[in-house]
């Protein structure tokens, strides 16, 4: 994690306090959203070249605003920067979830670290 701070504080951006989250994955299926899964919580649209964007639960929507940029850690090769652009369902706290391909492995990280950056 150190190295990772020390990183982006190297190439000029700035870290604030981090929460700490469940991170899952999510693709923009039916199944897995709402009845348009091409279109998201704050009017973006997705296409098959879409990558590095998250949804929050609604309490982390407080803090980090659509479009803003969020470093998450702890989460293997998915930790980086990813720009929030949708919700999760309205059951869930404390929960990111990172759109993944529909042919992708789904997974699920407890106790990730999620950041302004």
């Amino acid at each position: 994690m150190l190295k990772k701070l020390i990183l982006c504080l190297g190439i000029g951006l700035q870290v604030q306090a981090a929460d700490i989250v469940t991170v899952t994955t999510y693709s923009a299926t039916r199944s897995q959203t709402d009845s348009t899964p091409k279109l998201t919580a704050s009017g973006y649209r997705i296409t098959k070249n879409t990558t590095r964007i998250v949804a929050l639960s609604r309490d982390l929507k407080k803090k980090y605003k659509f479009g803003s940029k969020v470093l998450i850690t702890g989460i293997g090769k998915y930790s980086g920067i990813y720009i929030v652009r949708d919700l999760t369902n309205k059951r869930f706290r404390k929960r990111v979830d990172i759109l993944i391909g529909k042919n992708d492995k789904h997974a699920k990280f407890k106790k990730a670290k999620i950041s302004k950056v």
